[in-house]
């Protein structure tokens, strides 16, 4: 009878043992997992780490006078799958001539500011790009420094006057690289608009902005690209947005500061002439647009070999 208890009394001794056993080595190896998680975790944080953010740098063209300075904006962006949001902290070099002139830091917005002063008129090109930075790659982007004398003539022509009407519906500019896609020139623009900068005008390009074709920098790019790749004249890159009354408020502030010398414009639309003559300045429109669409006062060129007579 002894030996019976025994035999059920021994089984459950050694499960207690086991157990008891057993219970130390489980808390290892719950330690050892929860030190392998880590581990995995902080290697995966240092090789994300590693790969640096492929932002987008942007650019607009910049309008100064010879021995001032000029406020050049640059923007950083990182673009995710629904957001797309401005990287702050980020170094940002302004180069000219393959030279840094200066250099400044994006705020929380990806918005840089950088001073520049030119020393003599003309169109200087310029370089904007990421400095040194653990997060974000290398980008760069360029537009034109525009260095006028105020005294000098201004002439405002529209981009519409200088683009055959599209074929289908669709952006007015497209992106670098793609140019055969958009829109051709207006026969004799190029050259005729060539004639009056060579000696008297500065020109600035009056462009309204399309949603479709991107936001404010992208686009003054676009139109970069285009007027380089069909030769028009370097200039002034103006982007408004598809406002009638946006290019006069940006004329009555060009005015306000200093630029005096805007008196003309040719255009393609009746919004663009009526920013001119409710100034009492001229307006040219070309080509010869639709019986009854032009304002009274504005003059009318059948086409762009006919402009420089109505100047």
């Amino acid at each position: 009878m002894w030996m019976m208890c025994w035999r059920p009394l021994k089984r459950n001794l050694l499960l207690v043992v086991f157990y008891a056993a057993v219970r130390p080595m489980s808390v290892s190896f719950r330690r050892a997992g929860l030190f392998t998680i880590l581990l995995f975790l902080t290697a995966t944080t240092f090789l994300s780490a590693a790969e640096k953010i492929p932002g987008t740098l942007t650019v607009h063209d910049s309008l100064t006078s010879p021995n001032q300075p000029a406020s050049i904006e640059a923007t950083l962006t990182w673009k995710g799958v629904l957001t797309e949001a401005g990287l702050g902290g980020e170094p940002i070099e302004l180069l000219i001539a393959g030279n840094v002139v200066a250099t400044a830091m994006t705020g929380g917005d990806g918005r840089a500011f950088l001073s520049y002063t030119p020393k003599a008129k003309g169109a200087v090109p310029f370089t904007v790009r990421v400095g040194t930075t653990p997060r974000v790659a290398v980008t760069e982007a360029a537009a034109n420094l525009a260095v006028w004398e105020r005294r000098s003539p201004i002439i405002a022509v529209e981009m519409a006057a200088l683009m055959e009407e599209p074929v289908r519906q669709g952006p007015t500019l497209t992106l670098p690289g793609k140019e055969e896609e958009g829109r051709r020139p207006v026969p004799d623009a190029a050259e005729e608009l060539g004639k009056l900068t060579q000696f008297y005008y500065n020109v600035l390009y009056v462009v309204t902005g399309d949603k479709a074709a991107g936001n404010h920098d992208q686009v003054n790019a676009q139109a970069r690209q285009w007027l380089k790749d069909h030769k028009f004249p370097v200039g002034h890159i103006l982007v408004l947005p598809s406002d009638p009354e946006a290019f006069g408020a940006k004329l009555d502030e060009l005015h306000a500061a200093g630029w005096k010398t805007i008196k003309i414009g040719v255009g393609h639309t009746k919004a663009f002439a009526d920013a001119f003559l409710q100034r009492r300045l001229e307006a040219v429109m070309v080509p010869e647009p639709a019986k009854g669409d032009a304002p009274r006062k504005a003059k009318v060129a059948k086409d762009w070999k006919d402009v420089r007579k109505k100047l």
